[in-house]
C-alpha cells in the first residue's frame, strides 16, 4: 500500500509521514523531492524551470520507482508530497492505481493563518517561495478530487497519525518515546525542511 499525503507547503506532510513511519512496522517515507532536487541540480541554468515537477522525467522517474518499490516490498510505503496539477497527478497517482496499487490519498488542510504560522516555525516568513504558493496550493486542493481531507487547525499529530491508520485499516505500534524524545524528533523534521539541519 501507497499512502499519499497531500497538502501545501507547510501543512505538516513530512511531519505527519514520518510519524506514521515510526508507528508502522515494515514501512518506508519515499520523498519525491529528492529526485526534484537532482533533477535540478543537473540542469543548465538556461534550461531550468521553476518547478521540477514541470519536468515529465521527474514524474515519469517517480512513477516507475513507486510502481517497483510497491510491487517488491511488502510494508506501506509513505510519501509526502504536495501536487495539485490535475495531469501530474493522473501521471503519478492515477497510473500507479491503474496498475492495481493500493495508494490512499489524503490532503491535509488548514487555513491560511494556520499555514502562516507553521512556516514561521520553520523559518520561513511571508517573502518565501512556500509562502507565496499558500494561497493557490489551498484553494486548488480542497477540491474534492484532492480527498480525503483532513482538517488539521485543531488536530494534533498524534490525531492525524491515527486518523490515517484507522481510515487505511493499519494498526500502529505504541509510542513508546519519552514527550522531551518526541518533541526533538518532530523538531528534527521541522528543520530538515527548513534545510537547517541534516
Amino acid at each position: 500500500m501507497i499512502i499519499w499525503i497531500n497538502g501545501t507547503f507547510g501543512v505538516g506532510k513530512s511531519t505527519v509521514a514520518y510519524e506514521l513511519q515510526r508507528r508502522l512496522p515494515l514501512s518506508f517515507v519515499y520523498d519525491p523531492e529528492r529526485f526534484g532536487s537532482a533533477l535540478m541540480g543537473n540542469i543548465p541554468k538556461e534550461l531550468a524551470k521553476g518547478d521540477f515537477q514541470d519536468y515529465p522525467l521527474w514524474r515519469e522517474a517517480n512513477y516507475k520507482t513507486l510502481k517497483q518499490v510497491a510491487t517488491e516490498y511488502i510494508g506501506t510505503i509513505i510519501v509526502p508530497m504536495t501536487i495539485t496539477n490535475d495531469t501530474y497527478y493522473n501521471e503519478i497517482i492515477g497510473k500507479l492505481q491503474e496498475d492495481g496499487i493500493e495508494v490512499s490519498h489524503f490532503t491535509l488542510t488548514a487555513t491560511p493563518q494556520t499555514i502562516e504560522k507553521r512556516l514561521r516555525k520553520r523559518f520561513e516568513g511571508k517573502k518565501s517561495w512556500a509562502y507565496q504558493q499558500a494561497d493557490e496550493r489551498i484553494n486548488v486542493l480542497s477540491d474534492e478530487r484532492f480527498k480525503e481531507h483532513i482538517p488539521t487547525d485543531t488536530m494534533t499529530i498524534d490525531d492525524i497519525v491515527n486518523l490515517i491508520a484507522n481510515t487505511t485499516g493499519l494498526t500502529l505500534l505504541p509510542d513508546i518515546r519519552t514527550k522531551s524524545r518526541r518533541s526533538f524528533e518532530r523538531l528534527k523534521i521541522t528543520l530538515q525542511e527548513a534545510n537547517l539541519f541534516k
